[in-house]
């Protein structure tokens, strides 16, 4: 059986491939990674000749999470300039209009361009890997930890792409789109706090998580707690949010659950891919011309015909 590709993720690849820019950016984007890696390296070396001489070993598993969480800032600032300029980009160059007028629904041109997006950035994981397996083999994880992150990339710039693809069929220009993007990770990454810090205000004598409730389950939409628990997983192999300070007695029983094993992962995971649905299928009815009148201009048009 052939699989048919998404004319939008073949028509923006086969654009992109032809251009140096790509070529350019995953040599930024290697320089970048190696600075990280070479910058954490050379720090773990000197606290070791003060401190741990005879551990540096040790230590040298910390070299993941650094060049981890530069690729993953890297991810989260490139995707959304990729998508933002995508249907605001066809609004400027004037062929918004051509786009739909072929077979495809508005959600398969939304879904194509986000694809397009995390293809392009799976392109750039792909030229990563020789660094981060290196600080694999040095740091001593396993390759199935090497594996699980490179879904947890993909996973975010999916995240990110739809934030993107929103911002851009709202806005006409590509830069106010870029903006609203990141105005968006403002309210998305903060805005889950908003709850648990009322539960705090409402109780403040008793601060603490474990005082927080089902507040809490507000952050399985965070990407950051995400990631905090994915390397408190790796690195400790236990849960970040079910520590010893954290009281399970006085949390409430879903916060319970979740916190065993690595159920907040999957559990957010979801929470995050349902986000990113939610915000595609918004872009979608926006970019649906049966939506974008209103129903203002047939009602007028049918009060003048009367």
């Amino acid at each position: 059986m052939k699989v048919r590709l998404n004319p939008i993720v073949k028509k923006d690849l086969q654009v992109s491939v032809r251009s140096m820019r790509i070529s350019w950016g995953l040599f930024g984007y290697e320089l970048v990674l190696a600075l990280a890696f070479l910058l954490a390296l050379s720090i773990i070396q000197a606290e070791s000749r003060s401190y741990y001489s005879n551990n540096i070993y040790s230590y040298l598993v910390y070299l993941f999470p650094v060049v981890a969480v530069v690729q993953l800032g890297i991810v989260a600032l490139i995707v959304p300039i990729i998508t933002a300029s995508s249907i605001s980009g066809e609004k400027e160059r004037q062929t918004f209009d051509i786009m739909l007028t072929t077979c495809m629904s508005p959600f398969s041109i939304v879904f194509g361009k986000v694809c397009s997006a995390v293809i392009r950035i799976l392109f750039f994981v792909a030229a990563s890997l020789p660094i981060m397996a290196l600080a694999f083999v040095v740091g001593g994880l396993s390759w199935m930890d090497l594996v699980t992150f490179i879904l947890a990339i993909l996973m975010l710039a999916f995240f990110t792409g739809s934030i993107g693809i929103f911002c851009s069929s709202v806005c006409r220009k590509a830069i106010s789109a870029v903006i609203l993007s990141f105005v968006l990770y403002g309210v998305i990454f903060g805005g889950t706090f908003i709850p648990s810090l009322i539960h705090l205000l409402i109780g403040y004598s008793n601060v603490g998580v474990e005082h927080m409730g089902e507040s809490v389950l507000f952050w399985l939409f965070n990407p950051i707690i995400f990631f905090e628990e994915y390397f408190a997983q790796v690195m400790m192999g236990e849960s970040l949010l079910n520590d010893a300070d954290f009281d399970l007695t006085e949390a409430g029983p879903v916060t319970i659950l979740l916190t065993q094993g690595k159920i907040w992962l999957f559990v957010s995971a979801a929470c995050i891919i349902l986000l990113s649905l939610a915000f595609m299928a918004a872009a979608a009815w926006k970019v649906n011309p049966l939506h974008s009148s209103g129903g203002k201009k047939p009602t007028k048009q049918k009060k003048q015909a009367e």
